[in-house]
């Protein structure tokens, strides 16, 4: 089973990793932090993805 997050639902993510890196990232520009934002959603939900179906592998 694949996880897809819905625009929306990246959205939110996206602001909230936002908030919680905000002074990590204050000297990058705003479209440099956009494009990193926008990396470590995807990375994430890749990640998730993976465990996903490692999971499903070892309970079959």
């Amino acid at each position: 089973m694949k996880q897809t997050l819905t625009i929306k639902q990246r959205k939110d993510l996206e602001t909230k990793m936002a908030k919680v890196l905000k002074e990590n990232v204050k000297e990058l520009s705003t479209s440099l932090r956009r494009i990193l934002l926008d990396d470590l959603v995807t990375a994430f939900q890749n990640r998730i993805n993976v465990l996903i179906r490692a999971q499903e592998k070892r309970n079959c």
